[in-house]
Formats: structure tokens, C-alpha cells, sequence
């Protein structure tokens, strides 16, 4: 099951970490938010421990959305040992994301 990030955790669940992360940023009367959600909870379930994957809802968690710089959704922050690597806003494929996670992993 994907992560639930919040302003009180993202420090230590995203930006503390060593590793890889990703981020999806959404909100629940978001539509393409919907589309993307169920891919986010498989890449989660595949990559386990491996990669830090969850989600962070704007309108609850504004400092952070703002922080980043979130102005459309989904928004997908890619991070490694706590740097933004890549982005991607909007829908995307499984497969378009597994691509980006497994070249952060090497």
C-alpha cells in the first residue's frame, strides 16, 4: 500500500531517506488523480522497500505542495537521497513510470 505523506512526515519519510522516492501529488476531487492513484498503489506493491511511493493530498497538505511548486495534478515528484530528480505532471503509464524508478535505482 502506497504511503500517506503530510507536512508533519515528509521530512523523514521523503527528504531523510537514502534511496528513491516518489511522490503523487493529488487531490480526491481531481480526476486524472483517480486514473493515476491505482497506479501508484501497484508500483508501491512492486517495488515494496525499495522505493519510498506515497501520496500527498494539496488541499490537506498545502505548505508542501506549495514548497515544490504544485500547480497542476497529478503532479509525480521523482526524489533520490532527498534531491527532485524528475517530474511529471499529469497521467502517465506504468510503464513510463517504472522506466524513470528503475534508472533512479542504478
Amino acid at each position: 500500500m502506497a504511503l500517506e505523506f503530510t507536512n508533519n512526515n515528509f521530512h523523514e519519510k521523503v527528504l531523510a531517506i537514502k534511496g528513491v522516492a516518489l511522490v503523487d501529488f493529488w487531490a480526491e476531487w481531481c480526476g486524472p488523480c483517480r486514473l493515476i492513484g491505482p497506479v501508484v498503489e501497484e508500483l508501491s506493491k512492486e517495488y515494496g522497500e525499495t522505493v519510498a511511493i506515497g501520496k500527498l493530498n494539496v488541499d490537506d497538505n498545502r505548505e508542501i505542495a506549495a514548497q515544490y511548486g504544485i500547480m497542476s495534478i497529478p503532479t509525480l515528484l521523482f526524489f533520490k537521497d532527498g534531491q527532485v530528480i524528475d517530474k511529471h505532471v499529469g497521467v502517465a503509464s506504468k510503464s513510463d513510470l517504472k522506466k524513470k524508478l528503475d534508472a533512479l535505482l542504478v
